[in-house]
């Protein structure tokens, strides 16, 4: 891997087209540091194990959300993103793309309950790779690279849903009742 390439050189001064996405980013994040902190107005403060309540983490997460969004404005607005490299890539976004990880997440929120979380993120993990493949202008792969994407994807979500089930005793989906799978 190669180093990382700070130098004047690698440094381009954001256009104003740039900046005003920048300012964009900072105000989505504020924007959703502000429906995180809506949200957990709602949960109950009442204090669980170790002293925190459920409604922590939502207010960590809001309020980390909050610092980033504000850092991303004034980044925006005292320069712009000053170690920004140029944009690799196409110019426009790519559609076929969007649509295969667009329909890898409203696979595995809508199949989650019937095949188990393992599953069905496994082939969420399969369709969005293949299409980021796609968008970086690799071929999407054939049968032995979608087996591989599965397993691969087995490989992430089960050590996830271990960890939430058995670790954090949180229920999530299985297909099986003894909380393996």
């Amino acid at each position: 891997m190669a180093p990382l390439d700070l130098s004047e050189s690698n440094i381009t001064p954001p256009s104003t087209h740039h900046r005003s996405g920048q300012v964009l980013m900072g105000a989505g994040a504020l924007l959703v540091a502000a429906v995180l902190a809506y949200g957990a107005m709602d949960i109950p403060s009442s204090i669980g194990y170790s002293g925190v309540g459920p409604n922590f983490l939502p207010w960590l997460v809001a309020v980390a959300m909050a610092t980033c969004g504000g850092w991303l404005l004034w980044e925006a607005y005292s320069g712009g993103y000053r170690h920004m490299e140029t944009p690799s890539g196409a110019e426009q976004g790519d559609w076929k793309a969007l649509a295969w990880v667009s329909a890898g997440i409203l696979a595995n929120a809508t199949l989650i309950t019937t095949i188990g979380f393992i599953l069905s993120c496994s082939l969420c993990y399969g369709l969005a790779v293949r299409g980021l493949r796609g968008s970086e202008g690799k071929p999407p792969g054939d049968l032995r690279q979608t087996i591989k994407d599965g397993v691969t994807g087995m490989l992430i979500a089960a050590p996830v849903f271990w960890l939430f089930t058995k670790v954090l005793a949180v229920n999530l989906p299985g297909i099986t009742a003894s909380g393996w799978l």
